[in-house]
């Protein structure tokens, strides 16, 4: 069975507030650097067939820093690329939340094809067939690492796990996340989903602001609220 190793990007100064797409020459912030860092001594003692990565620098950024002395080239494949957003691209989110389309996106992203970009059935498509082929490519034995982006590891983990598109927000990719899935013959395996490794801190309950709530309110409706 074929094991890839989904890695999204480290962060960036547009990681979060802006939309960046495909906009050119951003690579890592010093946090995103070191978060590369980090996963890459993670995956250190790893044999690796292949790193493949997006052509966007904050992916390449990334990927090499998994790279780092190993005995491998990085590929390049513009299949593993961000969703081309088109129009929204640069856009801060707290303006696009406020289009219709957004709503669209969030509920039956299968429906939506960006303004000036493409759909998000077509970065699904390219997406799946640019693993599938890597894992044909590389062999059953082979473990390999694939560097992309956060709704483009979730089209492919939905697929793996047989899910419709429009239920792929349901899944997380965090900044240098790494989620791990199997293929084999009969069925792909999700092995791992949105591993940062460390502590729980993430899964600490957010603070509230202004005056406690009383104890038999807050067990109602105990969400964080993210989407």
């Amino acid at each position: 069975m074929t094991t890839v190793l989904l890695v999204r990007h480290g962060l960036t100064r547009m990681t979060g507030p802006v939309l960046a797409g495909w906009t050119p020459e951003l690579h890592l912030d010093d946090r995103g650097a070191k978060q590369a860092a980090d996963v890459a001594a993670r995956l250190a003692a790893l044999p690796l067939a292949a790193i493949v990565t997006s052509p966007l620098e904050r992916c390449v950024d990334t990927a090499a820093a998994i790279l780092g002395e190993r005995d491998l080239s990085l590929d390049v494949d513009d299949r593993l690329g961000e969703c081309r957003y088109g129009d929204w691209t640069g856009q801060s989110l707290k303006v696009l939340a406020k289009d219709p389309l957004w709503k669209v996106v969030q509920a039956h992203p299968s429906a939506v094809t960006f303004p000036g970009g493409e759909s998000l059935r077509e970065v699904q498509g390219r997406a799946v067939a640019a693993v599938r082929e890597w894992n044909e490519r590389l062999g059953p034995e082979a473990t390999w690492v694939a560097c992309s982006h956060g709704d483009v590891i979730k089209a492919v983990v939905a697929d793996a796990l047989g899910l419709h598109l429009d239920l792929f927000q349901r899944i997380q990719a965090d900044p240098c996340s790494v989620t791990v899935i199997r293929y084999t013959e009969l069925r792909p395996f999700v092995v791992r989903l949105n591993d940062v490794g460390g502590g729980v801190a993430d899964l600490m309950p957010a603070k509230r602001k202004g005056r406690r709530k009383a104890s038999s309110d807050a067990a109602v409706g105990g969400g964080s609220g993210a989407s």
